[in-house]
């Protein structure tokens, strides 16, 4: 069977002389759907909605990569000082492709922005700052100056839920690199997935063939089965339609 085509949407960023943009994600995005027999492909910013249809359609999966924030004004709130690295074209691209796959059963990984792009999308809301809107919170921006790969704090898990199924393992301990975080979750979203201090680390759409969100890295700790779990369940929902 041909591997599946997963999507990987993409960050902008500005070059060095600043006359282009650059799209792109960080390579673990790229290794670990590679490594599980997926063939990656990003997603760029800068699609008319019709071309990005088109590319949707070929996609058998989708992977919402992680980068800056979604403007509040999507979730009725406003814009602070504290949100940072806003894209409106990419809030736009990325909750068309949320609400196509949610609706149409398309096999979808959010990660970090990503399960933040899914829960507004489909009708949630965000804290923008959990240092300042949540200070009773314990620490999870654990960015820049930490390794990536850097496992704060566990997890704990539903353990009828999907993501259990996945990761297979008990505890689970997951980096953190995220100030932002889901508030109120949206209609048809599950939490199945809390760190300590009670922040939603998880979600999923029940009954979906593969709608998995969760709030860690799983890229930069893929060399674990737990976490190599993730990109396999979606690949294998590509190629099978369920897991």
């Amino acid at each position: 069977m041909p591997r599946p085509l997963i999507g990987i949407t993409v960050s902008r960023r500005k070059s060095r002389s600043g006359e282009r943009d650059l799209y792109g994600v960080l390579y673990p995005y790229v290794e670990a759907v590679r490594g599980q027999g997926g063939l990656p492909v990003l997603i760029p910013l800068g699609l008319q909605m019709d071309e990005l249809r088109d590319l949707y359609d070929r996609a058998d999966g989708l992977v919402l990569s992680g980068g800056g924030d979604i403007h509040p004004e999507h979730y009725g709130y406003t814009l602070t000082d504290h949100c940072t690295w806003v894209d409106p074209e990419r809030d736009e691209l990325e909750f068309a492709l949320v609400r196509w796959a949610s609706e149409e059963e398309k096999p979808m990984l959010a990660i970090c922005r990503g399960i933040q792009s899914m829960n507004v999308a489909l009708g949630g809301t965000l804290w923008r700052d959990l240092a300042t809107e949540l200070p009773n919170a314990a620490k999870h921006d654990y960015y820049p100056g930490y390794p990536r790969d850097k496992r704060t704090h566990s997890l704990s898990v539903t353990p009828d839920s999907r993501l259990a199924q996945l990761l297979q393992a008990t505890p689970v301990g997951v980096n953190s690199l995220h100030h932002q975080a889901c508030r109120e979750l949206a209609p048809g979203l599950r939490q199945v997935a809390a760190a300590p201090d009670g922040i939603v680390e998880a979600v999923e759409i029940p009954d979906h063939p593969y709608a998995v969100g969760v709030q860690w890295h799983p890229e930069w700790i893929q060399d674990t089965p737990d976490q190599q779990g993730l990109f396999a369940g979606l690949v294998n929902a590509c190629g099978n339609g369920h897991i």
